[in-house]
């Protein structure tokens, strides 16, 4: 049957912008189809800037140049203006917000100095970002690299949802991270001139990151597929960035290394304040853009297809959230009590680092590789992780999760210090008894 495929003129506009360059050679379908409309949003914006006399653009009640807004909400924000709590905010995020994170990621990244990059994106939460990207770049049987095991999220986005498909490479070899099956993985799709990949550090499940070592490695590789003439679109999503326990770990993330090293490569940030700053309700994300030779207009282009996917979807990420994230980045008690909740987490996972180096060779429970995050998991042998999982939830009232059926995942960040000992002792007996 055939379909019939609408291209705005718009869309048109910000296609022709970006053909040159990588992301464009990467869009889906859908990707090539999204446009910001010059409509309401867009002309209040205008208005908002220019209208001094009145503006009568935007749907909100407003009362002497503020929205209204009721006292009962009100007494519970009471250091936000109306404005900075019910108010539509823009469709890319709060502008002084956007900067800021920008001023953090470069903080964060020394390496990238004042290498040119988009604004940061805000979306509501890193699911979305993933979830937009998918939008922008992923089509019908498009293949999306990433490591094996993974967060199990990623299937329903890319797969359920885009009805592309998930490739994943085994992510270990006995003892750290397994170079040889990723260069396989990325030059079987080299091939074909597009890889598109995703990479997750620190981790979710095994609570992994790479060296420096080997994470110079993945940069190579990734650099080989490139100058073959394959374009390479690398997904960092950054969620746990900076919670990394071991001195020898790659301390950047791999968007710095990736944001200027070729002209065919497509590097994308997908991090927050989520679990960076301890505000996982908040939902609040950014997307970041950056690719050798791309222009100011192109990532404007990129940007403005972004905010159409969003514009189409929820319009806009909540404003309370946003306030909230820009009056705490500011705050000068932050630091100290950030390293204070970091050093918590630190404490943990040497606790859990002991009780495994303890047991290197048991018959049962086998762990991956972890240095970093909220978490460590296991491989189960001779057992069900989901009968495991079950065993423990109704026998000892523990939580945990099995990921597939072959491996147990364990959140050392929400079990308090003092219990880590006990839990991982009653989850070792428990998978025993299981064995016999």
């Amino acid at each position: 049957m055939a379909t019939h495929q609408h291209i705005h003129p718009l869309a048109d506009e910000l296609n022709a912008i970006l053909a040159p360059c990588v992301a464009g050679r990467l869009l889906s379908d859908l990707g090539t189809r999204l446009y910001f409309p010059k409509g309401i949003i867009a002309q209040s914006g205008e208005a908002k800037k220019l209208g001094k006399t009145a503006n009568a653009t935007i749907g909100m009640a407003v009362k002497k140049g503020e929205p209204v807004m009721l006292t009962s909400l009100k007494e519970q924000l009471p250091s936000l203006t109306n404005a900075e709590a019910v108010a539509y905010a823009p469709t890319a995020g709060n502008d002084e917000l956007r900067a800021k994170w920008l001023e953090e990621i470069r903080k964060k990244n020394p390496s990238l100095g004042s290498l040119e990059v988009s604004l940061p994106v805000l979306v509501p939460g890193l699911t979305a970002g993933i979830s937009y990207l998918s939008d922008l770049f992923l089509g019908d049987d498009s293949i999306l690299l990433t490591a094996d095991p993974a967060w199990d999220n990623y299937t329903l986005v890319v797969e359920a949802r885009r009805n592309a498909i998930l490739k994943q490479f085994t992510l270990f070899t006995e003892t750290g991270f397994d170079r040889d099956g990723f260069k396989k993985a990325v030059m079987a799709e080299a091939k074909t001139g597009k890889v598109r990949m995703l990479l997750n550090f620190p981790q979710n499940p095994s609570g992994y990151t790479p060296t420096r070592e080997e994470a110079a490695d993945i940069v190579t590789i990734v650099l080989e597929a490139a100058e073959s003439g394959a374009d390479v679109m690398v997904w960092c999503d950054d969620a746990y960035f900076g919670l990394d326990y071991e001195d020898n770990i790659e301390s950047e993330s791999l968007f710095a290394r990736f944001a200027n090293a070729h002209e065919r490569i497509l590097a994308i940030k997908i991090d927050g304040p989520t679990k960076e700053d301890y505000v996982w309700g908040l939902r609040t994300g950014f997307l970041t853009f950056a690719s050798k030779g791309m222009t100011t207009a192109q990532y404007e282009a990129i940007i403005k297809k972004l905010m159409g996917a969003i514009r189409s979807s929820v319009s806009c990420a909540a404003t309370p959230s946003q306030s909230l994230m820009l009056k705490m980045l500011s705050d000068p008690r932050n630091e100290a009590e950030k390293l204070a909740f970091r050093n918590m987490l630190e404490k943990r996972y040497r606790l859990v680092r002991a009780f495994i180096d303890a047991r290197p060779n048991h018959p049962v429970l086998k762990a991956l590789p972890f240095n970093s995050g909220y978490f460590m998991s296991m491989k189960c042998i001779g057992i069900g992780a989901e009968e495991l999982r079950l065993k423990l939830l109704h026998e000892s009232g523990i939580g945990t999760i099995a990921i597939d059926p072959s491996h147990l995942r364990v959140a050392f960040s929400s079990v308090d210090t003092d219990k880590i000992e006990s839990v991982f002792s009653i989850i070792f007996k428990t998978a025993e008894e299981l064995a016999k």
